[in-house]
């Protein structure tokens, strides 16, 4: 894993170095260090904004190119829009819009960390320099050419003038952590299926052992002996075997009830025997976004030390049509002994999260179970890309998902559950089919997994929308985004750490 560039924090006196990067507000109004800085430049700006008919708006940015009587090469004013507007979400946001004017050969930049009533607080200041290290993220280990100036422009320096440095950078080493998550997730999700198939994908978890993570891998003789027939009919097609990984972290106290993370890893989804149409199926190396997640997860938990337990659990297998694969019209029995009806082979992530949910709610008895999975095309066509869809069988869980939602920018939509769902999955050969149809895809798929949490306060995060092709944001240009490390980690943070 690495960076693109390098952050570091300076006092707000410190001298600019290269481009320089100041906020104002929606009446161009600058903070008193910023002022002084700039010095005569101050009526530059205005002259520039007025020229570009800029007014401040959240996130906007008026570039000044060569500014007289400012040692920069290279003035970025970014409008913070009205103080009472402002939220978390949007440092993150101002980070990224100040990493987009990093242009290829740029070596250095000095952002003014300060609002104009004053110097951002601790917390302001490092998520702006955790959005300009998930914007300048790339997945480009593959290109063997790189293009003029990528190499000199990945090598950028930046610092962050703020009020009071020494905070900032104690602060960072916990939100690093966080975005370190995030970028193993990207990376998970962007890698190519012939190099990311289930064994390596457990070997990649593992090296989470580095941080204290504790690490059991069930290989298919293991998971045999446990009776996980539904994730092992998924993966019985495929040359590569399957693996679940089971991850511990134990920062909170000895003996209490862990929470519980479960990640659907897919690794590559061809749809089995009831195969899916060749166009963009190369899209399907990214049907393992929720396992990515969950990885990221317990990576960010563990190197800023959370002080709770937690358990991250990841079922690996790929989707394949060979001539050992399941055929629609099989039944399969999952480890909770209910059986399942086979209708379509391309409903498999289901199949692979019943029996890791019925693992972890009977061998670790969490508090709650988040489950996360690119599940269905048809939470997409009901979102967009705008909010992973979310179920719950637990009020006060769902209501703090939605908050972190909300703090994080990783935003959730509730959606139904009830009887009249649930009977849409009964099979007249077994005790249920894999799915209920075409109507209310994504409702059906979380009804079937809710028949395997054993009773768990759980809720089922569909992320097909959000963890990958999504559109680009100012805090990511990757394919993979990494949805969920921060949504996660932000509920861990604000209900279930020790104090």
């Amino acid at each position: 894993m690495s960076d693109a560039i390098k952050v570091g924090f300076v006092p707000l006196s410190a001298a600019v170095r290269g481009i320089m990067v100041v906020f104002c507000d929606d009446s161009l109004k600058l903070g008193p260090a910023t002022a002084k800085a700039l010095g005569g430049a101050t009526e530059l700006v205005k002259r520039a904004a007025s020229a570009a008919a800029f007014k401040g708006k959240s996130g906007a940015a008026l570039d000044i190119l060569a500014p007289e009587g400012v040692k920069a090469t290279r003035l970025i004013v970014i409008g913070a829009g009205k103080a009472v507007d402002l939220k978390a979400s949007d440092f993150l946001k101002f980070g990224g819009v100040a990493a987009s004017k990093l242009a290829a050969g740029a070596a250095a930049m000095t952002i003014m960390a300060e609002l104009p009533n004053g110097a951002m607080t601790s917390e302001q200041a490092i998520a702006i320099a955790s959005g300009l290290r998930l914007r300048t993220y790339k997945f480009d280990r593959y290109k063997t050419k790189k293009k003029d100036g990528e190499e000199d422009g990945s090598r950028a320096d930046i610092s962050l003038a703020v009020g009071d440095a020494a905070a900032a950078k104690k602060a960072f080493a916990s939100a690093g952590a966080i975005v370190d998550g995030v970028i193993i997730a990207r990376d998970l999700v962007n890698e190519p299926p012939n190099v990311l198939f289930p064994e390596e994908f457990a070997r990649r978890a593992g090296l989470l052992r580095k941080l204290g993570v504790k690490i059991e891998v069930l290989d298919v003789k293991a998971m045999d002996k446990l009776g996980m027939g539904a994730l092992l009919g998924v993966g019985q097609g495929s040359a590569r075997p399957s693996r679940t990984v089971i991850m511990r972290w134990d920062g909170g106290k000895k003996g209490e009830a862990p929470v519980a993370f479960v990640g659907k890893g897919v690794c590559f989804d061809t749809g089995g025997i009831s195969i899916k149409p060749a166009g963009s199926m190369e899209d399907m190396k990214g049907d393992m976004g929720g396992a990515a997640c969950v990885v990221g997860l317990m990576h960010a938990l563990a190197a800023r030390k959370a002080k709770a337990n937690v358990v991250g659990a990841i079922g690996l297998v790929e989707n394949m049509p060979d001539g050992n694969a399941q055929r629609p019209g099989d039944i399969v029995t999952s480890m909770s002994g209910q059986t399942i009806e086979i209708i379509n082979t391309d409903a498999e992530g289901r199949l692979v999260l019943a029996d890791v949910l019925w693992y972890v709610a009977k061998k670790t008895k969490p508090k709650f179970m988040v489950d996360l999975a690119t599940l269905t095309g048809a939470i997409v066509v009901a979102l967009g890309t705008e909010h992973a869809g979310m179920f719950s069988n637990n009020d006060e869980l769902a209501e703090r998902l939605l908050a972190a939602g909300i703090e994080s920018g990783e935003k959730v939509w509730r959606l139904p559950l009830g009887p009249e769902y649930d009977k849409l999955i009964d099979s007249q050969f077994a005790d249920m089919k894999n799915t209920g149809g075409r109507h209310g895809g994504s409702i059906t798929a979380a009804q079937f997994l809710q028949r395997f949490v054993d009773g768990t306060p759980w809720a089922h995060l569909d992320i097909a929308g959000t963890a990958m092709g999504a559109p680009k944001t100012d805090i990511n240009q990757s394919w993979g985004s990494g949805y969920g490390v921060r949504l996660l980690d932000r509920l861990v943070a604000d209900h279930y750490e020790r104090k």
